[in-house]
């Protein structure tokens, strides 16, 4: 039996913001590189976009660890083809007119690059499309990652995206298998992504003999954590099986409330929470016994890629031993490594247009073991990879212990899509 795989859930339910852009200018200055040549021996300007404030703060303030500690890490081996690389971190705010601005600023600053680890960097995706500047970094924002268009953006986490968002048969059959019957799944009633997950993974449930959906909630006000009534419904319901496809706050609320109410729980899933500052926080005991998905290679099932990672983090970061990264730094850095890759094969006098070209010829990639797939950038662009494979880790008493050294795999259903 081949291999299935989780939903394809957009990992993190913070678009719930203001659709208003403010004005915002193109012009930018002509940074070394934009439309001719870095010269041989000139230093590279690469820009993370993340939120280091405002309403997704607490989820992505630490990405910068893992971006620069990349960057270090290449400039202490002599950067790239004798280019010193120059980190520039922006703050994206949460906000959807200063995500724009912040594009901005990175290309007025010379920024050769973008790496994106945002939540709403689709505000401001088509200003580096229409000056020609590659793009790495997170897929989780938005459909741009694969849609007509935005060719200079390489999805270092995914390879692409499919913007019909497709059902995967893979969180639901890894419910099924670890012993679920009835459903509740969960979303935030302001936030596509986090609707369109507890969709899809309602009906990637369905898929597996015997199962069925006991409650389909997207009406959970956003960062809410009040799950009293929801708890009282899922019991009356027989719900043995949870997902949450939340933030943390209200992920652990959600959880808190299911057992309160005498909910008998045999899988509790969260896509999102696989960090080293949930554990031993006040919500560890809350959330014992339960699952956690992590699209990378978890530090505790060590190989070259997570040992590379570990090293930097501990030189650069200041990471203590037994420290792993949060989904954000993983992200970041992955975002950080793959621009370096487009760059080296760029040669000694890179163009963006180069860049871009390269990368979209890169046929295989896998952050050098921290992905459990290997991307095709040559074919991938438009649509989901073959195989979407994630780890799962148990909440456990002595930290999170990963239920298998492989990951769990499953496919795109064809035809399917939660948006409709």
């Amino acid at each position: 039996m081949p291999p299935r795989r989780t939903t394809r859930s957009h990992w993190l339910a913070l678009l719930a913001l203001p659709l208003v852009l403010t004005a915002c200018s193109t012009s930018t200055a002509a940074p070394s590189g934009s439309g001719g040549t870095v010269s041989a021996g000139a230093p590279i300007t690469l820009a993370l976009i993340t939120s280091l404030t405002g309403q997704a703060a607490s989820e992505f303030s630490s990405a910068p660890a893992g971006f620069n500690a990349r960057i270090d890490l290449q400039n202490a081996e002599g950067g790239v083809n004798g280019h010193k690389l120059v980190p520039l971190v922006i703050d994206d705010q949460t906000s959807p007119g200063s995500v724009v601005s912040a594009v901005q600023e990175a290309l007025s600053k010379g920024a050769f690059g973008v790496v994106s680890d945002s939540p709403i960097f689709y505000f401001a995706a088509k200003y580096p499309k229409e000056q020609g500047v590659p793009v790495t970094g997170g897929y989780f924002d938005g459909p741009e990652w694969g849609e007509e268009g935005y060719t200079n953006m390489f999805a270092a986490d995914n390879g692409s995206v499919d913007p019909n968002y497709p059902v995967n048969t893979g969180m639901g059959g890894f419910i099924a298998q670890n012993g679920g019957t009835v459903l509740g799944s969960y979303g935030y009633n302001i936030s596509p992504s986090s609707t369109q997950a507890a969709i899809g993974t309602s009906r990637s449930f369905t898929m597996s003999p015997g199962t069925s959906v006991g409650v389909l909630d997207t009406n959970v006000p956003f960062g809410g954590t009040d799950f009293t009534s929801e708890a009282l419904i899922a019991k009356q319901k027989n719900v043995d099986a949870i997902v949450g496809n939340l933030d943390n706050s209200s992920n652990f609320a959600l959880a808190t409330a299911m057992r309160q109410a005498g909910v008998d729980l045999k899988v509790a899933l969260f896509p999102t929470g696989y960090e080293p500052g949930i554990v031993n926080s006040p919500a560890w005991s809350s959330v014992q016994g339960d699952y956690f998905q992590s699209l990378f290679r978890p530090f505790s099932l060590p190989n070259a890629g997570t040992r590379q990672m570990a090293a930097a983090l501990h030189k650069y970061a200041q990471f203590k031993k037994g420290q792993f990264p949060t989904f954000t730094q993983y992200e970041s850095w992955l975002g950080a490594d793959l621009m370096i890759k487009g760059l080296q094969v760029a040669g000694k006098t890179p163009t963006r247009t180069a860049v871009i070209n390269d990368l979209r010829g890169l046929q295989a990639y896998n952050g050098d073991g921290l992905l459990p797939i290997t991307i095709d950038y040559s074919t991938i662009f438009g649509h989901d990879p073959p195989w979407m494979c994630i780890w799962y880790l148990k909440a456990q008493s002595s930290g999170f212990v990963p239920v298998s050294p492989a990951p769990f795999c499953g496919q795109d259903v064809p035809g399917s899509s939660t948006l409709k």
